[in-house]
């Protein structure tokens, strides 16, 4: 069993592997670091649009003022779902869910794909639940497997997993320095969990954890996928052509008009023009020998008028596929209910498909495991979304979709 969760394991990275350079480039050219170069990010034309697209995702998918989920019980004899649904909204609330959920919503803009880990806190703190965005250069995936790599403090492994005795090698060096970086792998594979130290080897020598989750705590959801593939491709990576074009236009731009500044100038080697010592000031005096050009300025193709109907389509374009155009809540004129209908129809045509997915892969899921998290502390009564009761999903974008319905 060892040996096979380290072949997947060494398979999930190498079927990542191509993605981290596309995420890399997504993120410098949306959401730079400051591990990214200096000054190589010229156009906020995609960054403002990502704010914006994942603001609309948040207020459309899971808004924190309203009420956006609801269950309805199957039969009579099915568990309490109103108390079931109070309970879940309450934690949610108490949580640290939405402050965490939009971190995801910029990397399922971004890269495509995002990871909400879903944790379980100990009894009598202020909700049942904690949630932790994971970058998904952390994250790799197999069908039905998880493999999430992360450094911790040698005294967190340790609270974390009680049970675990560290190696002969690594017991004295833990003594003298507690706070000592310790990197694992920990595993989901199906609803097995191994953690183990990511040290090399054999896995079994390094193993820090086994157990078993009865919903799996990894919540991992995409914007769209191609057939064949595991990640999702969100609306960057297919506007990163124009993005990093749109990039190189106003470097140039902004190259172009430091040389309209400041000119580009020409001196005789006459002995008298120390080039050293010219400052291009205004009112600076130059001195030039008697008979000289002295500096003359040179002529430059300095006209780049064409870069701005270049430009103005590539900001269009960027705008459109982040649906910057289309997301717009409020209109330089007041529209008629049937205008609002036919643009909140247009909307749904647009974000249909991705809706069914984040309801399938992520809405679903964080319910689910939310109820059993409940039931298994006693604050409601078991109940299943397969047998019990149904979910209704009731936030503003299952209204929009609804509005499509009638027309």
């Amino acid at each position: 069993m060892q040996t096979n969760l380290g072949l997947m394991y060494k398979r999930a990275q190498d079927l990542r592997s191509p993605w981290l350079k596309r995420w890399d480039e997504a993120r410098k050219y949306t959401m730079p670091t400051k591990d990214d170069e200096i000054a190589t990010l010229f156009d906020a034309t995609a960054s403002d649009a990502v704010d914006n697209l994942a603001a609309s995702i948040y207020s459309l998918l899971t808004p924190p003022e309203s009420l956006w989920l609801n269950l309805v019980p199957e039969s009579e004899d099915s568990p309490d779902a109103v108390k079931a649904t109070m309970a879940l909204r309450a934690n949610l609330n108490d949580s640290n869910f939405y402050t965490t959920i939009h971190q995801c919503y910029l990397d399922l803009i971004i890269l495509g794909t995002a990871c909400l880990f879903m944790a379980e806190n100990p009894i009598g703190a202020d909700s049942a639940f904690s949630f932790t965005a994971i970058p998904m250069s952390d994250i790799a995936i197999l069908p039905n497997a998880i493999f999430h790599t992360t450094t911790m403090p040698a005294r967190d492994v340790l609270e974390k997993y009680p049970t675990w005795t560290p190696p002969a090698n690594m017991q004295d060096e833990i003594k003298k320095d507690p706070d000592m970086p310790i990197k694992l792998v920990q595993a989901l594979i199906g609803k097995d969990f191994t953690a183990w130290l990511d040290v090399g080897g054999d896995i079994e020598n390094n193993i820090v954890s086994t157990g078993t989750f009865e919903t799996n705590p990894y919540l991992i959801f995409r914007w769209s996928v191609a057939s064949g593939e595991l990640y999702g491709r969100g609306p960057v990576l297919r506007a990163l052509p124009d993005i990093k074009t749109a990039n190189k236009v106003v470097e140039l731009v902004l190259k172009n008009a430091t040389i309209a500044v400041s000119g580009i100038w020409q001196a005789d080697d006459d002995g008298v023009i120390n080039l050293s010592n010219i400052n291009l000031t205004p009112g600076a005096i130059i001195p030039k020998a008697v008979g000289s050009s002295g500096l003359t300025p040179l002529s430059s193709g300095a006209d780049f008028d064409v870069s701005q109907i270049i430009l103005k389509d590539l900001r269009e374009r960027i705008r459109h596929a982040l649906l910057a155009d289309r997301l717009g809540l409020l209109s330089e004129k007041e529209m008629t209910a049937t205008e609002i209908l036919a643009r909140n129809a247009d909307m749904m045509r647009i974000l249909g498909a991705t809706y069914g997915r984040l309801l399938h892969e992520f809405i679903r899921p964080l319910c689910e495991r939310g109820l059993q998290i409940l039931g298994r502390r006693g604050e409601i009564d078991k109940i299943s979304l397969h047998s019990d009761a149904e979910l209704k999903y009731i936030a503003p974008i299952a209204q929009l979709s609804a509005q499509e319905n009638l027309l």
